[in-house]
């Protein structure tokens, strides 16, 4: 028989016991700053060129942030729907987008103005490259098809149909400007070669398509699907080289960092796994607050930016003032670690066997099925007043096993007032509002039957509390959401009213095309 699982109450991730050189070097990182967006976090991408810019694409919008402030330095919001895949060229002069209107632009980041505005496909783009050369652009659709643009004179030059589901994946060699590697929900991995418009690889990754990446020396790509990651050799007629399968939940998102050596990948399981790329193992794990949707690394290494389902972004930067010295007293604390591990291994062992065998009172009534009694040790007041988020995690656990309407049914009036206070006290706090309102909902139907004999109690007279009390939650949900229209409206419109630049202030060599001028959210006399 397995052994049981206990409930995870553990707010904070417990820090590496190993001081690996990788565990010593991204530890560096830092506590991140967490920023909010106004939706998913879709996609994030750093500038190739100093300051190593990053924009960060969500909603209906491409905000380009500063790493050292970490404050949003250009806004562009020039989209009627969706925006995806904000990405940088090569210089870090343009950045190309696609929506949810199956329009792509591309736009000049000193100024936000549109230069290219490019029309065709009919779904959403989701991905949207510069081929290496910089003077074209691959897209990748949710109609089936990858386009292949050429910016100078904003033509479609190329249509590829071999998919047969949505594209949402896609990327562009970094040596080769006619290479292009598409991914589809189909699981197909296709590889284009623009100078014959032809398909010259396929492959079936085993799952649909979520994230493409290419090595740096353009012979070997990385597919990311279901919960693998798999490794191919384009040189090698695409023979599969490894699978990597270290996550528990979708893989949505792959990055390469310290030159190409390492490798990371980002899942819904709230992990994003490092690789050494000689070896395909696992060197650091950096834990999040929600399922990773999009990464970024800078050129340096110096900034990791992680996107979240929850529109959170969180922000690692290395803490400059940590030298090379540092690191070396981080390797002599870590052998003197392992020398004092193996001084002492016996008695860590029987320590770590007793805290493992340790279960917590609710655990063993879970164990045993006993819902009402694992309810009733989380409501005392030891456990309420000092750690309510055991008795979330309790509240939460029973909830998933279906056993909460079965635990609240035919309580004493003294329990249903405790539980509607705790509820009260607690559902205002961020990290327990979603638990506590489904508690509440399932407290609601299991006595929705017997309301009329609470009348003039003291439960009745919870009740009617907690009734006030969600709908004045709901009431200050819709205030927020106002609020946040009018400062998207407000947004919008003063991004298209920047001033007109003149010849000597653009940087890029490209004037705005005639289709891009017509392009805007809304229409300024």
């Amino acid at each position: 028989m397995a052994d049981f699982k206990k409930i995870n109450a553990q707010i904070y991730a417990k820090t590496a016991t190993s001081f690996s050189p990788d565990t010593i070097y991204w530890k560096k990182l830092g506590v991140p700053t967490l920023v909010k967006e106004f939706g998913a976090i879709d996609y994030i991408d750093f500038s190739p060129v100093e300051p190593y810019l990053f924009a960060v694409t969500a909603s209906v919008r491409v905000q380009i942030y500063n790493p050292v402030t970490k404050l949003v330095v250009k806004n562009i919001t020039k989209f009627q729907e969706g925006a995806h895949c904000g990405s940088f060229r090569n210089d870090g002069n343009l950045l190309v987008a696609g929506d949810d209107l199956g329009k792509v632009r591309l736009f000049d980041v000193s100024t936000k103005s549109i230069l290219r505005f490019f029309q065709g496909h009919k779904a959403p783009v989701h991905r949207t490259f510069f081929n290496a050369d910089g003077h074209h652009v691959s897209s990748f659709s949710d109609d089936k098809t990858v386009r292949y643009w050429d910016i100078a004179t904003e033509k479609h030059l190329a249509t590829y149909s071999e998919h047969s589901d949505y594209v949402r994946a896609g990327c562009t060699s970094p040596v080769s400007p006619n290479i292009i590697l598409s991914g589809g929900y189909d699981r197909k991995i296709n590889m284009y070669d623009t100078r014959t418009n032809e398909k010259v690889l396929s492959l079936d990754h085993g799952s649909p398509v979520e994230s493409l990446i290419f090595l740096p020396s353009g012979g070997i790509f990385i597919s990311a699907g279901g919960t693998s990651v798999n490794v191919y050799d384009a040189l090698a007629g695409g023979r599969k080289i490894a699978q990597l399968s270290q996550h528990h939940k979708t893989v949505t998102c792959l990055q390469l960092a310290s030159e190409g050596k390492r490798l990371l990948s980002g899942s819904l399981d709230r992990h994003v796994k490092i690789y050494d790329i000689a070896t395909y193992q696992v060197v650091h794990t950096i834990d999040n607050t929600n399922g990773v949707l999009s990464l970024g690394v800078s050129k340096n290494d110096d900034t990791l930016v992680t996107g979240m389902v929850d529109g959170l972004i969180a922000i690692h930067r290395r803490d400059s003032d940590k030298g090379k010295d540092e690191e070396e007293k981080g390797k002599a604390r870590s052998k003197g670690r392992a020398r004092f591990n193996n001084i002492f291994e016996s008695a860590d062992q029987q320590i770590t066997d007793f805290r493992h065998d340790k279960i917590e009172q609710f655990d063993r009534m879970l164990k045993k099925y006993e819902y009402n009694r694992a309810l009733d040790s989380v409501f005392v007041a030891s456990v309420m007043g000092k750690t309510p988020e055991k008795t979330v995690a309790l509240i939460k656990e029973l909830i998933r096993r279906k056993g909460l309407q079965r635990a609240l049914k035919d309580r004493k009036h003294s329990f249903l007032v405790k539980f509607i206070g705790f509820v009260l006290r607690h559902i205002g706090d961020y990290r327990f509002t979603p638990t506590l309102v489904d508690a509440a909902n399932i407290l609601l139907d299991v006595y929705e039957e017997e309301f009329g004999q609470f009348a003039g109690t003291d439960v009745g007279k919870m009740f009617i509390n907690l009734s006030r009390r969600l709908k004045k939650e709901e009431k200050i949900l819709n205030e927020f959401l106002e609020v946040q229209g009018l400062l998207e409206m407000i947004s919008a419109a003063a991004d298209l009213n920047q001033p007109a630049l003149g010849d000597e202030e653009k940087e890029s060599d490209l004037q705005v095309s005639l289709s891009a001028q017509k392009q805007g959210v809304i229409s300024v006399e």
